[in-house]
């Protein structure tokens, strides 16, 4: 396997620290969004979490809560599906993990392998009181635990 590049996980700082005041004001839920660009170009789509909403309708087949779980819809996943075939398509999904650290869980593991989106993942370390850090996945098997493995980590910022 070839090696690549830093600058190919590098998400600007700007981006960052948006994505940091997102999961502080949504805290103690998950938030999430995604991101379309690479580098400087890089331009971030924050989303709504329509876990709760789903929950209440079908705790089933939901039984995760925002406080456990993402999931963006209506139109703001039609957009990100429609992204991918266009000459723009997202790059990177992100959500936060109150309270729990930056890991990429069973069940993050399980849902992006069910999509299938050619993405990355960033996962948001969310404290009580910080943003401990973030860490990026990439997909480097089709299936079976550790498809995603860490490739790039982002320092956390304090209140």
């Amino acid at each position: 396997m070839s090696e690549t590049p830093a600058s190919e996980f590098a998400i600007p700082e700007a981006l960052l620290a948006r994505i940091y005041a997102q999961s502080r004001a949504e805290f103690p839920s998950e938030c999430c969004g995604y991101l379309k660009g690479r580098g400087a170009d890089m331009r971030l789509h924050p989303c709504k979490n329509f876990m709760d909403k789903l929950h209440a309708v079908d705790p089933e087949t939901y039984p995760r809560t925002s406080a456990n779980g993402y999931n963006f819809g209506g139109r703001e996943l039609m957009e990100f599906t429609r992204a991918f075939d266009g000459d723009d398509p997202p790059t990177v999904i992100y959500h936060s993990h109150p309270r729990v650290g930056a890991y990429f869980s069973a069940e993050d593991e399980a849902a992006a392998l069910a999509a299938g989106y050619p993405v990355d993942y960033l996962v948001v370390d969310a404290q009580e009181h910080e943003i401990a850090g973030a860490v990026l996945f990439r997909r480097v098997r089709d299936a079976g635990p550790g498809a995603y493995v860490e490739v790039a980590r982002f320092p956390g910022e304090t209140r």
